[in-house]
């Protein structure tokens, strides 16, 4: 039995779960939901009750589909509001004839000495480089000498009550958040390869209710913004021009809709039966250019808010999340941005749509954590491999539940 890893992200619309097992460096997905939520808003918490159901849903349909029960899991977060600081560490090497997992974890450790957060809570510490005894900088320092090691960081926090809910409702439902990351860092690590990692880009994801546009360097998120509008206001756009549901304007937007109107066939039409008994027919046509006229204001804000974020040279743009699937979406980021951007694909048996990018991308992410510190982990012991009983769901202390998160990666 290889590693296995929970992802999960609590969203506005859906719980979204992907359960992977690693085999020779490679993710194979043993199971995957997407589940509607109730209580949650903007990846934020707002009725514990709900978003306690939600999960719990999710969870046991998952469960179904295993030979064990999820009860621990790598969890996204909304980057809404996240600081970033950078920050140095140095540490002696335990032993000068290797420097070893243990050094690395001590020297990103000894960046976070002497800060406090008050208000904010630690989310991630990213290490930008290494440098051995002062020589040329190394992204990985494992089985290299020395008798010093020096780490610049990229320390980055968000507000403790949002992040508090998050941890606090997945308690209620029986799941450990063994680590917690931005769902953006998912996204970026859904689609990480070598020529991303050297270079300046954006990640846009387009959600629910709101768009998150990032911008990383060198594999390091470094700004963040988010757009008040998302695949919801399409939906709207369609339920208000054709006086349907958004029950219905959503199924007509991922089922009938294009992206580009000009790819539409004009003589494809449907027939929706309205709240009145009235009979509305639909074109494609002219469902399409409702879709296109909202998605391509999308894309313009997200567009001017990469140019509010950064004055780097941006050489490549990615777009993921939901509405990225419709059919022709890729023609209209080509009209508004260029051959720069690309619609995320998500080539994974399993998982084969971009709203499972942020659950999906923070499994790597996690792993890639491990195995610069050295170290490995498994969320499912070999007896847990049958199924079990019911989990303990009494409630922790927050300052609890953020220690053991990282209790992981810093041995404290």
């Amino acid at each position: 039995m290889g590693n296995i890893y929970t992802g999960i992200e609590l969203g506005t619309d859906s719980v979204k779960v992907v359960v992977c097992e690693k085999v020779s460096d490679k993710y194979e997905v043993l199971a995957s939901i997407s589940r509607e939520s109730n209580g949650i808003k903007n990846g934020e918490i707002i009725d514990t009750k709900l978003a306690v159901r939600s999960v719990n849903s999710a969870i046991s349909q998952i469960n179904d589909m295993l030979d064990f029960n999820v009860t621990k899991a790598i969890v996204c977060v909304s980057p809404r509001d996240c600081h970033m600081t950078i920050c140095t560490g140095e540490v002696d090497v335990i032993d000068y004839n290797e420097i070893v997992g243990a050094d690395v974890s001590n020297c990103l450790l000894a960046a976070l000495k002497g800060k406090e957060f008050k208000e904010e809570e630690l989310v991630t510490v990213t290490p930008i480089n290494f440098h051995i005894d002062k020589k040329k900088e190394v992204s990985d320092p494992k089985g290299m000498k020395g008798a010093k090691l020096k780490s610049r960081v990229v320390i980055s926090t968000v507000l403790k009550e949002p992040l508090y809910r998050v941890l606090e409702v997945l308690k209620l439902a029986g799941i450990e958040a063994v680590d917690i990351a931005y769902t953006s860092t998912g996204d970026y690590y859904s689609v990480k390869k070598k020529s991303l990692d050297n270079a300046v880009g954006a990640i846009i994801n387009i959600g629910e209710e709101t768009t998150n546009v990032s911008v990383f360097n060198k594999g390091i998120q470094i700004k963040n913004g988010i757009i008040p509008v998302g695949s919801y206001n399409v939906d709207k756009d369609i339920s208000y021009i054709f006086k349907i549901s958004n029950h219905d304007a959503r199924k007509l937007k991922e089922e009938f809709a294009v992206s580009k109107a000009s790819y539409a066939d004009e003589d494809e039409v449907m027939h929706i039966t309205n709240g009145d008994g009235e009979v509305k027919d639909i074109s494609q046509v002219g469902i399409s250019k409702v879709v296109e006229a909202r998605t391509r204001e999308i894309l313009k804000l997200a567009k001017n808010e990469i140019k509010n974020l950064t004055n780097r040279e941006i050489r490549y743009i990615i777009i993921t999340g939901g509405l990225s699937e419709l059919a022709g979406f890729q023609n209209v980021v080509d009209d508004e941005f260029g051959f720069i951007a690309k619609v995320a694909e998500i080539k994974t048996m399993g998982i084969r749509h971009n709203k499972f990018s942020s659950a999906y991308g923070i499994i790597q992410y996690f792993d890639d954590k491990l195995s610069l510190r050295g170290k490995s982990y498994n969320m499912v012991n070999k007896e847990d491999v049958t199924k079990m009983t019911s989990t303990d769901k009494d409630s922790t202390h927050n300052n609890n539940m953020i220690s053991k998160v990282f209790s992981h990666f810093f041995d404290n």
